[in-house]
């Protein structure tokens, strides 16, 4: 069972020239900023524009490993945030399957306690746990 982020901005609005270089930048340092080659990351859908005021929209599928999700969760939903900013008027939604994502204008995008040191201290134990060895 997988669960995935989605996201996408809606405006009557195309992007500017400067909003698409802005979002090709923050995908950019998204990318270089990952910090795993062998996990899904933030990506963007092509805009085939066969849906009218779509102006952005895009897709990650989580890792199953517990010490994986919570920094791709992060590091995803901040890009997405900076995304948000980088585009203003748009109408946003993002979502985790059908669970919507709580936007704060200081923080962006997220989940209470996501950031917890102490939760992502479990998820690390979590995963290296070994069935075999219990």
């Amino acid at each position: 069972m997988s669960v995935s982020l989605y996201y996408s901005a809606d405006r009557a609005l195309p992007l500017s020239a400067a909003e698409t270089a802005a979002v090709e930048s923050i995908v950019a340092a998204h990318i270089s900023s990952f910090p795993y080659e062998d996990t899904e990351s933030l990506s963007l859908y092509e805009n085939d524009g066969s849906e009218p005021g779509r102006i952005l929209a895009g897709s990650t599928k989580l890792p199953l490993d517990p010490g994986r999700l919570m920094p791709v969760m992060i590091h995803v939903l901040d890009s997405v945030s900076d995304l948000r900013r980088a585009l203003p008027g748009a109408e946003w939604h993002v979502h985790m399957d059908d669970l919507d994502v709580p936007w704060d204008a200081s923080e962006g995008y997220g989940f209470p306690g996501m950031r917890d040191p102490a939760l992502a201290a479990e998820l690390d134990r979590a995963s290296e746990w070994d069935p075999d060895s219990a």
